[in-house]
């Protein structure tokens, strides 16, 4: 009887052995350890949180921004951020500060139309302004600063009055002195993502 009672008791050990090794296995196999991808996406993820907490879209005669508005749209509706557009209209020295510049003005008005035309679409709150300023890289700096920007929004011109430099003095100025991140868009040559579809007519769409 005692050696039936041992075997039994020994068999037993190995069982509950045997059941924590396969528990063990199945638990690993629903919780597998976090690899090293997962970690990065992590931590990607939680830095675009951060980073796209409030953001300014910047427009200007030398900073042309209406193809990345429809993407800082996105951006501020997937990650329930602030969006704020300005457009910079820089006053000459050979002007008073608060001089009318209409011509100028109008411009602005036009391009933060289209602006909120875009943000509505996207279903995103927009607030515009139009400055007045002798410079309009420091404007946008003080700006950001003023608001505690988390990214700062700038397209750029490919071709044109700067051939062969896509970035202007103003928009090396910003990158190189924003006390937050700053996102340029240049648009390719060949490029469509961030270009309007042509009609059937062969006109581009509005």
């Amino acid at each position: 009887m005692t050696a039936e009672l041992h075997v039994t008791v020994a068999g037993f050990v190995i069982a509950m052995v045997i059941a924590a090794a396969v528990g063990a296995t199945i638990w690993w196999m629903l919780h597998p350890p976090t690899s090293y991808v997962q970690m990065l996406a992590k931590e990607a993820e939680t830095e675009l949180e951060r980073l796209v907490g409030s953001i300014i879209v910047v427009f200007s005669q030398e900073i042309a921004s209406q193809h990345m508005m429809a993407l800082a749209a996105k951006l501020a509706r997937g990650e329930k951020s602030d969006l704020h557009a300005i457009y910079v209209v820089e006053v000459p020295f050979t002007l008073p500060p608060d001089a009318e510049m209409p011509a100028e003005e109008r411009i602005a008005l036009d391009a933060l139309a289209a602006a909120e035309a875009i943000a509505m679409k996207n279903g995103v709150n927009l607030r515009t302004d139009t400055i007045h300023a002798r410079q309009t890289s420091q404007a946008v700096l003080d700006i950001a600063k003023q608001e505690k920007a988390n990214l700062i929004i700038l397209g750029s011109y490919r071709e044109g009055k700067y051939t062969g430099a896509p970035l202007s003095r103003t928009i090396e100025s910003i990158a190189a002195n924003a006390k937050c991140d700053v996102l340029i868009g240049v648009e390719g040559k060949h490029g469509t993502i961030l270009v309007d579809e042509v009609s059937e007519t062969g006109s581009v769409s509005p």
